[in-house]
């Protein structure tokens, strides 16, 4: 082949790539340009692959649905405890407040029987004095009326002074009183009948005669008063 064929293929062949517009050289260095952006994104990837743990999955959609409704049975478990233990609470609240206020009935109880005791301790002996003070009694009703100035009525009068300072004594320490009974509607709870009188100006029992004196410490009864009942006719 001539030099003049050669140069008219050459130039024929750089024409026609001039008209494709694509240098060879570009080529190359356009698919070594892609060989390194796949290769950097493969290293970027890496990464990613070696910070997963070894056997796990990554997560779904369905596996973060399995977290929410463990989470909710886990709230409802927590409400139900809670329930459980405020009505537990409330129970034992309730059992407090009873035991308590027995507590407070028994301490008041207790107070209340050791005062009686400490009152009417003396009951007895105070029941032995008011035999003494009948006793007075009676003498003063024997001796009768005196004259005036004579030594009988000055007797009579000192038995009087030492009855009326016996009794203040006993009213004014230790609560010892006398209650009447003539003239009020018989009571079984004070009074003891023994003697009744039909009587046809009344409509209910009452007492015409009192026999033995009745006393009360503390207001309690210690001695019954022995009387004469008027009672309404029969029908």
């Amino acid at each position: 082949m001539s030099e003049k064929e050669k140069k008219r293929k050459e130039n024929h062949h750089e024409s026609d790539e001039m008209k494709s517009g694509v240098n060879p050289s570009d080529e190359k260095t356009e698919s070594g340009g892609s060989r390194e952006a796949v290769s950097d994104t493969a290293d970027c990837a890496e990464p990613v692959a070696e910070n997963r743990e070894p056997g796990t999955e990554p997560e779904t959609a369905d596996s973060v649905n399995g977290e929410e409704s463990g989470a909710d049975g886990t709230e409802s478990s927590c409400k139900e405890r809670i329930a459980e233990l405020e009505k537990q609470s409330a129970e034992y609240r309730d059992l407090y407040m009873r035991k308590a206020a027995d507590f407070d009935n028994y301490r008041k109880r207790m107070i209340r029987e050791k005062q009686e005791a400490i009152d009417f301790a003396n009951s007895g002996l105070l029941v032995d004095l008011i035999q003494v003070l009948d006793d007075f009694d009676r003498a003063i009703s024997a001796a009768g009326e005196q004259e005036a100035g004579s030594p009988a009525a000055a007797f009579v009068e000192g038995i009087l002074m030492i009855r009326r300072q016996m009794a203040s004594m006993l009213e004014n320490k230790y609560g010892l009183v006398y209650y009447p009974s003539v003239g009020e509607l018989f009571d079984p709870n004070i009074h003891e009948a023994i003697g009744r009188v039909p009587a046809d100006d009344i409509t209910e029992p009452v007492v015409q005669e009192e026999c033995r004196k009745g006393y009360k410490l503390k207001e309690r009864v210690i001695r019954l008063a022995q009387v004469i009942v008027k009672t309404p006719p029969e029908k």
